[in-house]
């Protein structure tokens, strides 16, 4: 499975050079001309996986935006705004490289947000995160970018403080324009949905220790982080592999809690904790019917 992207990892593929201030806070931020990720007319894809920051971008030309099960094409400016919750890539069709980003951590804007940025309309569960730009909507973002630019290049004291502003001033510009509903299946949506499906269960594994806990455990759960309704979850899965969301939860869940038993010595009430199981009695049945033997007999065999 494709692991999380990294701020590091970003850096490395995108622009070859780690800045010396990247550590120096959880709530890092920056600003980047798109045309400085092009190195010797060399575009480097960015993998279709999540990423540990926030991002936000202003795009032009024309580009394919794969944005969890779904995708958007334009032909022209868009704003699009990326979670880490979602995995998404970008595919460039013209040779227009022009456009600005930011990216940052959600600890970035902690102390001067009322509420988590991931409640945002843009960022948050079910929200629409692309807004095609006229000319001089682009202008009006562009501005705001290059301000960013400006300020995070300069020796002011509070310049973060100013770039929070012109970060909110983007979100509020962003939410007077309608955002774009051609958001559109994607041809194969039920593989790119069980796709992402599979990754984020993976996510949840290996368990490394007992306070551990597996916490998405059911379709519902899942359909919520995908920002899909739970029963379209359970179509794609059931025409892609023949299986239902449950079967394929229940089987990575006795796997990893035969892993578990075999290789630990946590007992049977740790190992039911940190599978999400509320009562150890619970985790005895649930094995018991996967494995048509209970868990200290598999354990002793």
């Amino acid at each position: 499975m494709p692991k999380t992207e990294t701020i590091e990892d970003f850096y490395k593929q995108k622009l070859n050079y780690l800045p010396e201030d990247l550590q120096q806070g959880l709530g890092y931020f920056n600003v980047i001309r798109a045309e400085d990720c092009y190195k010797n007319d060399v575009y480097v894809p960015i993998s279709y996986t999540r990423r540990d920051f926030y991002k936000i971008s202003l795009a032009r030309g024309k580009n394919v935006f794969h944005y969890a099960d779904k995708s958007l094409e334009v032909n022209g400016s868009a704003l699009i705004f990326f979670n880490p919750q979602v995995p998404y890539t970008v595919e460039s069709l013209s040779d227009d490289r022009s456009g600005f980003f930011c990216i940052f951590k959600e600890a970035f804007f902690t102390e001067s947000l009322r509420n988590s940025i991931s409640s945002l309309p843009m960022f948050k569960i079910g929200g629409k995160p692309a807004y095609i730009l006229n000319e001089e909507q682009d202008k009006q973002i562009s501005d705001i970018f290059q301000r960013m630019i400006n300020e995070i290049n300069s020796d002011y004291v509070y310049k973060y403080d100013l770039i929070r502003n012109y970060v909110t001033e983007m979100i509020h510009s962003a939410m007077k324009i309608e955002p774009s509903e051609k958001l559109y299946q994607h041809p194969d949506a039920n593989s790119r949905i069980t796709s992402v499906f599979t990754e984020l269960l993976e996510r949840q594994f290996p368990i490394e220790s007992p306070s551990q806990r597996f916490t998405l455990r059911s379709a519902k759960d899942f359909a919520e982080k995908l920002y899909v309704h739970v029963n379209h979850l359970n179509r794609a899965i059931k025409m892609t592999t023949g299986k239902t969301t449950t079967d394929l939860i229940s089987q990575r869940l006795v796997n990893e809690a035969q892993a578990l038993l075999k290789h630990t010595d946590w007992n049977i009430s740790e190992i039911s904790y940190c599978l999400g199981f509320e009562e150890p009695a619970h985790f005895n049945n649930f094995f018991k019917k996967q494995m048509q033997v209970a868990p200290s007999v598999y354990r002793s065999a």
